[in-house]
């Protein structure tokens, strides 16, 4: 008995690698870096040359591009249009500039001239939701992986024209909803901004993507958790990427465990919980301030181990925000949003050690982790920045008088503790009497725990888009 199970068994094994051989997978690989009318971009085609390599070696068809116009651009998503047509994957991956204007994401050609939020939707940028859906609408399985999430280089130049109307420009890109069969990846959460790495490499979520997605036998949802993971990390948990999925089964991008591993796999639902990459999701998020992160642990393990504390982190965080929120520019000096500042501008304020640790303080508080040191480091310039993005401030890492001022009073979950106290000696020490922008004296309490949501504009988009590009964009 057997030969002929071993017979049988080879059977299988042959007509499991004809199966795999079959499958038809195409990939969209772009990288714009050498713009025409903004700062060039130094690695996103260094990063599509090394990822249609990657996608190449485990079967795609990779319609590759670097540094492409607007009409070369649109050649090639006809040309991914076509092939991706029944297709069992398909696959797009850009790195380049992208931009959101009023909760809709556009990718930029390195020739795009935009003055206005007219400017965008008439044409000079390509539209996400409408390009996804008219070249990878009819795959089974859609991968999106978009390392796009940078500074809106003309964002200054939609709101001076745009005088007599409201125009939302948003820092980095807005949220998507994945459709069926639908995985997007983003290099950071909705609006973020990525880092773009150090010229001639790689950037982090690129170098992720490198690392992790075609390892032999990992499936796609476990591969994205490490690469969140290894980006968090990397940046010191200045930046972790950010994806929405609606997968249904699961997908190898170079092949499926061996037949006796199989047994052991995660369900088709999801990652099985409590497994060592449960573990390293819940490690990479478990001290954000995002509910969405927390939203996603719960997609990717609803009968995880640390689903409780999750559903907890998710109804702090939101009662947090729901008090905290509220009239956030209520009373700031318009000038806060134009006014550029730098190592002057802050040294002018004439910060004390103590105030730069109630600036630390208040910027813990406000979800902006950082340290009390009383030392505005390399770590403290980069939360800074944060912040000011967050506002839509001047991002720069330095403080000027108006911004020092919007800070202080903003509201904080609790009041930070006068950090001048800490200076002094004395064994026996009373609350501060005054704090500024506080009404009244308040007990000396310890540092703010992270428990406290970022009061800024919630970047959460509204589902599907509206779709503002031009019709004859993709004929």
């Amino acid at each position: 008995m057997r030969y002929p199970t071993l017979i049988l068994s080879v059977i299988c094994m042959v007509f499991a690698a004809g199966t795999a051989q079959a499958e038809k997978r195409v990939a969209f690989v772009v990288g714009n870096g050498t713009y025409k009318n903004v700062a060039p971009l130094p690695n996103p085609s260094v990063d599509a040359k090394a990822m249609a390599a990657a996608l190449r070696n485990v079967g795609f068809e990779v319609v590759e591009g670097s540094n492409l116009t607007r009409d070369k651009m649109t050649e090639r998503l006809l040309d991914f249009g076509k092939k991706a047509q029944g297709a069992d994957v398909a696959l797009f991956f850009y790195a380049g500039h992208g931009i959101a204007i009023s909760g809709t994401n556009y990718l930029l050609p390195i020739d795009a001239d935009i003055k206005s939020e007219m400017d965008v939707k008439l044409g000079a940028a390509i539209n996400i939701d409408l390009t996804l859906e008219q070249t990878m609408g009819d795959a089974k399985v859609k991968l999106v992986f978009l390392d796009a999430c940078r500074d809106n280089p003309f964002a200054a130049k939609i709101k001076s024209n745009s005088a007599t109307r409201s125009v939302n420009v948003q820092t980095g890109l807005a949220e998507m909803k994945s459709g069926e069969g639908t995985l997007i990846a983003f290099a950071t959460g909705p609006g973020q901004t990525a880092l773009d790495g150090q010229e001639g490499g790689n950037s982090p979520f690129t170098r992720a993507l490198l690392a992790n997605l075609t390892q032999p036998g990992v499936e796609i949802q476990q591969a994205m958790t490490k690469v969140r993971a290894q980006v968090n990390e990397e940046t010191n948990k200045g930046q972790l990427p950010w994806g929405h999925t609606n997968l249904i089964g699961t997908v190898y991008l170079n092949g499926a465990p061996a037949p006796g591993a199989v047994a052991a796999a995660a369900p088709a639902s999801g990652p099985k919980p409590g497994s060592d990459v449960e573990l390293e999701f819940w490690r990479s998020i478990k001290d954000s301030n995002k509910p969405e992160e927390f939203n996603a642990y719960l997609t990717s393990y609803p009968n995880g181990q640390f689903r409780s504390l999750a559903l907890s982190r998710i109804a702090s965080l939101e009662s947090g925000a729901k008090d905290a929120t509220r009239n956030l520019s209520t009373g700031i000096d318009p000038a806060t949003f134009k006014e550029e500042a730098n190592q002057t501008t802050e040294d002018q304020i004439g910060l004390d050690k103590g105030q730069r640790r109630d600036v630390q303080r208040r910027l813990t508080g406000l979800g902006f982790d950082t340290k009390v040191t009383g030392q505005f480091d390399a770590p403290t310039r980069g939360v800074i920045t944060r912040w000011q993005a967050a506002r839509g401030y001047p991002k720069s890492g330095y403080l000027n008088k108006l911004q020092h001022k919007a800070l202080l009073t903003e509201i904080v979950a609790a009041a930070p503790t006068a950090s001048s106290d800490e200076e002094r000696p004395a064994p026996k020490r009373r609350a501060p009497s005054t704090v500024q922008a506080q009404p009244q004296p308040q007990p000396q309490q310890p540092p703010p725990q992270r428990q406290y949501s970022n009061p800024g504009p919630d970047p959460a988009g509204a589902g599907r888009f509206i779709g503002g590009v031009v019709g004859g964009m993709l004929r």
